[in-house]
């Protein structure tokens, strides 16, 4: 169990004009609610002392979102004008992959992530995944976060279904999770908050704890 002091940095991923006003709307949770939560979480953090680090997805030219150089590829003002420690551009959907962000973390010795912004089940998972398998410790605020609907040939899932069991999921091992409000509250003294395990969420959905 962990007991020290988190060293956090808050992780703002792909909060950008896309996902709002673009070509790739977020449907749930509605992003009039996401958004005011992502803006409170970044305030509280630089209230904090705990650097805020802006991701943002980037894809060629020509793609059909992201585009370099588009205006959905922007970052939206909510996040863009507000103070930051650092901007992350990446072309994968975990923050990891094919950047420096770790390189960064390391040199101001962060411990804990906590991940808010788009999308819950893509850029959000792989994130979280990815940090608890390096052995951060991560958090996750779901109501600052939001989620779009799938359909393909292995079938469809709303929004809700996706940001619902995404949520469950990480909560089961990659990350503890807790809503806005929570995690500003820990914030006045911070200790570190533990996820579940898979057994013990297991042993629940039966009814055995």
């Amino acid at each position: 169990m962990v007991t020290q002091t988190p060293h956090r940095a808050l992780v703002v991923i792909d909060v950008q004009n896309e996902y709002i006003s673009g070509n790739y709307l977020i449907e749930y949770p509605p992003v009039a609610s996401s958004l005011p939560n992502i803006a409170k979480a970044i305030d509280a953090a630089n209230a904090n002392n705990i650097p805020v680090v802006l991701v943002k997805h980037v894809l060629p030219a020509d793609a059909p979102i992201f585009a370099e150089g588009s205006d959905g590829a922007e970052l939206h003002s909510s996040v863009a004008s507000r103070q930051h420690d650092y901007v992350v551009t990446k072309t994968l959907p975990s923050t990891f992959s094919g950047t420096d962000f770790e390189d960064w973390l390391k040199k101001h010795n962060i411990d804990t992530l906590t991940v808010i912004g788009y999308m819950t089940q893509n850029c959000n998972d792989a994130t979280m995944r990815e940090a608890m398998q390096k052995g951060y410790h991560v958090e996750f605020l779901p109501d600052a976060a939001g989620s779009l609907s799938y359909k393909n040939k292995a079938g469809h899932a709303t929004a809700e279904e996706m940001h619902f069991i995404t949520t469950i999921i990480m909560e089961s091992a990659y990350a503890a999770t807790m809503t806005t409000d929570e995690w500003v509250e820990n914030l006045k003294d911070p200790v570190h908050v533990e996820c579940d395990n898979i057994y013990f969420s297991n042993l629940r959905a039966h009814g055995k704890m």
